[in-house]
């Protein structure tokens, strides 16, 4: 009865959690913070009394998760919306992260008496934001920021996680190994984001490639084969030396910004597994903690969480954002904006691992500035935002994430027939170079009407039936003569598509 218990126990946390979400939108508590709230009560000191202790498995847990949130993060990050902020987040990223471990560290030094070495250390486990929790937070309370602050915060939380998992594995190292020295970091840090950035794209587009080519025969398998590559895309990665969770990161950002078959069940199963392993991991680390052990640090835990949200991360900010002639508001929204979540919980999983001195009484500090950090940030980030002045108007996201031309009366509808010598024959219709403003409507092969997809392979004596926007004629026009189409007007047909069509 072993496994039929634990597989009810595990049902039964992932359904409360799911239900737990309801309360998100009714009192704007963040969703994960419920989650860790129930994997604490389903505890060792809670009523559920699951004793749970394995902190290797714990990390394991969260680095698979991180895995997959960063993925999705990644396909949900447009370049057209962070390609003006680009350079801004890196640099906020990186030096906005190494500047507050520092702060942070001095902080802990001065005020709560620790050496320098577990002050920095301390320093760089806390000093990312996560993205899991930033992710969430803005988008399960539709946060919408003027001024590119939204895609700024969202590419900084996307791609800090990589220097502070840098920092603190470096540190422990340090403090492990007598006689190492910090200077020599640098060239194994430039190291391992040069590997995972080039690596990141690379793998990127590998996954482009073999999803529009493998031609699966049941659209379900297209999904789990992009489960696949992401896993290969970190392992690959790591093992010559690059920073895994930078590359999967940039991998999913060049695969979200790509035409794909099957693009939008891709992208739901994505954000689904992304909230299955926030659930996942928030649970297990809920799990991993002893209520009871939290009460003795709160005075301490406190300290440091106002440490890092009232001088350590605000200071580092603007900084950094002060360079780009950011506004007070501006500075202090991103400052705010800098939800700690998972993330430093799982790091701090790495000095008890190493069998650190006080590495337990670490591990609770973090927990608590986290619980902090997600509760009073995450609860108010709507609110700061308004008195601030920065919140706009939700933003009305079209529902399927491919371009719809602009259909209006002035569309023309177009037939257009593949003869048998035409470089179309044989290719998929996502690879056929359709134009931008073109929807290909129809597709008539002999007796049988198809209904067009991505991955619908043309062939010889195909007729399309083809809807224009008039500033695609040019464009069509050279489609046209590279393809080798016969195209003519279709006269008496309508001049708008029926609802649902797919997308060239």
């Amino acid at each position: 009865m072993r496994v039929e218990f634990t597989l009810l126990t595990v049902g039964l946390l992932l359904a409360l959690s799911i239900i737990a979400t309801r309360t998100t939108n009714r009192f704007g508590v963040p969703a994960l913070l419920l989650f860790l709230i129930i994997g604490m009560l389903a505890g060792s000191d809670g009523p559920g009394g699951i004793a749970f202790e394995d902190y290797q498995l714990a990390q394991t847990v969260g680095v698979i998760a991180l895995i997959f949130i960063l993925f999705s993060g990644g396909l949900d990050t447009y370049w057209s919306a962070i390609r003006p902020v680009f350079v801004e987040g890196l640099i906020l990223a990186n030096g906005g992260v190494l500047l507050s471990s520092i702060l942070l560290g001095v902080f802990t030094m001065l005020v709560l008496g620790f050496d320098w070495q577990m002050g920095l250390l301390l320093g760089a486990i806390v000093s990312s934001t996560d993205a899991a929790a930033v992710f969430s937070v803005m988008r399960g309370q539709s946060v919408n920021l003027k001024h590119r602050l939204e895609p700024l915060i969202e590419l900084e939380s996307g791609s800090n996680d990589p220097i502070a998992v840098f920092l603190t594995l470096g540190l422990v190292g340090l403090i492990t190994t007598p006689g190492a020295s910090l200077l020599a970091l640098i060239p194994s840090f430039v190291l391992q984001m040069a590997l995972g950035a080039v690596g990141g794209w690379l793998c990127g587009q590998v996954i482009v490639q073999a999803i529009n080519r493998i031609r699966l025969q049941q659209e379900g398998l297209y999904v789990v084969f992009t489960l696949a590559l992401t896993l290969l895309s970190y392992g690959a990665v790591a093992l010559v030396g690059g920073n895994g969770f930078l590359a999967v990161y940039l991998a999913g950002m060049v695969v979200g910004n790509r035409n794909l078959v099957h693009k939008r069940s891709i992208l739901r199963f994505h954000d689904g597994i992304a909230w299955l392993m926030q659930i996942t991991m928030f649970l297990t680390l809920g799990l991993l903690v002893f209520p009871s052990q939290l009460v003795p640090v709160a005075p301490m835990g406190l300290l440091v969480a106002l440490g890092l949200i009232l001088i350590a991360r605000p200071l580092s900010v603007a900084a950094v954002l002060i360079w780009f002639r950011r506004s007070l508001p501006e500075i202090v929204m991103v400052s705010w904006a800098g939800l700690r979540g998972a993330v430093p919980i799982v790091l701090a999983t790495f000095p008890l691992l190493a069998g650190l001195p006080d590495a337990m009484l670490i591990f609770n500090i973090i927990f608590f500035v986290v619980l902090v950090s997600v509760l009073l940030q995450g609860m108010s980030i709507t609110w700061v935002a308004r008195r601030l002045g920065l919140n706009a108007e939700p933003k009305q996201e079209p529902e399927a994430q491919l371009y719809v031309p602009d259909v209006r009366l002035s569309s023309r509808m177009l037939e257009a027939t593949i003869p048998a010598d035409s470089s179309l024959v044989g290719q998929a219709l996502i690879d056929a170079g359709v134009p931008r403003g073109v929807l290909v409507v129809h597709i008539q092969r002999g007796d049988t009407p198809l209904i067009p997809g991505g991955s619908t392979l043309l062939d010889a004596h195909d007729h399309l039936l083809l809807l224009a926007t008039p500033e695609a004629t040019p464009a069509l026009e050279v489609w046209r003569r590279q393809a080798n189409l016969c195209m003519v007007p279709a006269p008496g047909s309508p001049s708008r598509p029926e609802e649902g069509m797919p997308v060239a």
